[in-house]
């Protein structure tokens, strides 16, 4: 499992001009599951996304995690994280995991960062979404387990 975590002010998520989710301050989240990836992975995500210390505290420090400022999550399953590209110009996905299956994950891992008390807004999986993000920071974060 992989997830790209960014820090935002807010972020919008639309299907064929409808909007579908959207969050205030918080994190938008990438997610890709990779052949093989199980729900105990699934759960060390969940508990990393609900405690990683990217936001300020009152001493401008990152302190603070999305749970202890109250924020939210846009949580975006994307199977191109797993798009290898070495060999030649067109990435390969054989290391994605079928959609079936990364479905359940990326669901199973959404449940798991709302039991932690954190609120998750979802995509549409396998659709064309159109995401409009304000990053601040900016702050990214690349995980990998």
């Amino acid at each position: 499992m992989k997830f790209v975590a960014q820090r935002v002010s807010r972020a919008t998520l639309h299907v064929n001009g409808q909007l579908v989710s959207e969050i205030g301050c918080g994190l938008v989240v990438y997610f890709g599951v990779r052949v093989g990836d199980s729900e105990a992975q699934a759960e060390k995500c969940a508990e990393k996304l609900a405690s990683l210390r990217v936001f300020e505290d009152e001493a401008g420090k990152m302190n603070l995690s999305v749970r202890d400022t109250s924020g939210e999550i846009l949580f975006v399953s994307q199977f191109t994280l797993y798009g290898d590209c070495r060999k030649g110009n067109r990435p390969s996905f054989s290391e994605a995991e079928r959609p079936e299956r990364a479905n359940q994950l990326y669901r199973y891992t959404a449940e798991r960062i709302e039991k932690l008390g954190v609120p998750v807004k979802l995509g549409v999986f396998g659709a064309d979404m159109r995401i409009e993000q304000v990053n601040r920071g900016p702050v990214t974060i690349v995980y990998e387990i």
